[in-house]
């Protein structure tokens, strides 16, 4: 392999691992804010205390993810900075913004939000403290927004010029409104609300058939239900960039089409949305008439990876179908990448990859052991005083 292979393999693999956290964690949390604030509106004691249970479970779930995902983004900028100087060099003067957007929102202002909403718990009055898990939620989704923002202009550059092989931001409205980034965006907020419904029903499941029945029963119903729903949305959704393909990208739409890598990610992404909206609907239906409940909660379970694999394969359709291009019509793969030895890019390859698959299976068994202790065994606000 050379470097400009190695490169991409780099390039996959990190944004594959981190994508895995940030599907999650956008999926998670406008959840632990919805089941807050409803906690804080509550009136009834009883339901307040157990809508705030519920709060300090998923959002303990949520936290994990978070918190391991940011390191993943921290090699994700190690990978782009020593692999692609090229991209920066010619793009740089358009996307430099966005991502430096998104660096700031993730990394300072989600973060510190975050941090004042887990210790936040005892500390500060109940409509504030529930304030502060809504604006997390909303940088998230900001954050997603400035990175697609810079994905856009790449999968389908408008807004600029280029002089001497350099591209100049010559419409900024156009740049931070392009259909291409836009149409992401959607697609990717109801996949990881998805997403984040099929873990909710897969958890509670687990621990509804470890005898916890009382407390998940209600959240596998809405799990289900809601993963049922949000699938359609995913495959309406996703339905509306093929046009935009056919216009931008026919070379994407043909290889979708063709055989090859391109194709299968494609299908994988499309057969396994297939398969989760007709599993998700039959379970739904079963669960709400209270039908099988224990046979759908083993299924239910079993299928937690497919919205992850379903989403990955679509993201890898999204990025490898527009080669040979890093910035489509304007800078190839082979201009991008940087002047480095094989043995250099060998070496990032290596370690980038271990770190990340460490992180990855650090979160997951990190999640797995909170989820065996269930709501009693969670960190986040075990000293509340306010509600």
């Amino acid at each position: 392999m050379d470097v400009v292979d190695l490169a991409r393999l780099q390039f996959a693999g990190t944004t594959s691992i981190h994508w895995l956290f940030v599907i999650l964690t956008l999926g998670l949390v406008p959840l632990v804010a919805i089941t807050h604030t409803a906690a804080v509106l509550s009136r009834d004691q009883e339901r307040k205390a157990k809508l705030l249970r519920a709060t300090r479970f998923w959002g303990q779930l949520y936290v994990v993810n978070y918190a391991l995902g940011i390191v993943t983004g921290l090699v994700m900028e190690f990978q782009f900075g020593l692999g692609w100087s090229g991209l920066g060099k010619v793009a740089g003067n358009v996307i430099g913004a966005p991502i430096a957007l998104e660096t700031l929102i993730a990394f300072f202002a989600e973060s510190t939000f975050l941090g004042m909403w887990i210790f936040g718990w005892g500390r500060l009055r109940p409509a504030l403290h529930a304030t502060l898990i809504w604006l997390v939620a909303l940088t998230a989704y900001a954050s997603a927004y400035f990175i697609l923002v810079a994905n856009g202009f790449m999968q389908h550059p408008v807004g600029h010029e280029m002089r001497d092989g350099i591209a100049y931001l010559t419409d900024l409205g156009a740049v931070m409104t392009n259909p291409s980034a836009l149409l992401a965006l959607a697609h990717v907020t109801v996949a990881a609300l998805m997403t984040g419904a099929m873990f909710v029903a897969g958890v509670s499941a687990y621990r509804y058939l470890k005898g916890d029945r009382e407390f998940f029963r209600g959240w596998l119903r809405w799990g289900t239900v809601a993963g049922a729903v949000l699938s359609i949305a995913v495959y309406e959704v996703g339905a509306l960039q093929y046009p935009l393909l056919g216009r931008t990208q026919p070379s994407k739409l043909a290889a979708a089409e063709g055989g090859g890598f391109v194709a299968l990610a494609h299908d994988v992404m499309v057969y396994l949305g297939y398969t989760i909206n007709t599993i998700t609907a039959i379970a739904a239906i079963l669960v709400f008439f209270r039908w099988a409940v224990r046979w759908v909660a083993w299924l239910t379970v079993v299928i937690v990876p497919l919205p992850f694999v379903a989403s990955l394969g679509g993201w890898l359709f999204r990025e490898v179908g527009r080669q040979p291009w890093v910035v489509y019509g304007e800078l190839t793969v082979d201009q991008a990448v940087s002047h480095v030895s094989t043995a250099t890019m060998w070496t990032s390859l290596i370690a980038f990859m271990a770190v990340l698959l460490a992180l990855a299976i650090a979160n997951w068994w990190l999640i797995v052991r909170f989820v065996r202790r269930g709501p009693d065994g969670v960190h986040i606000g075990q000293e509340e005083q306010w509600a």
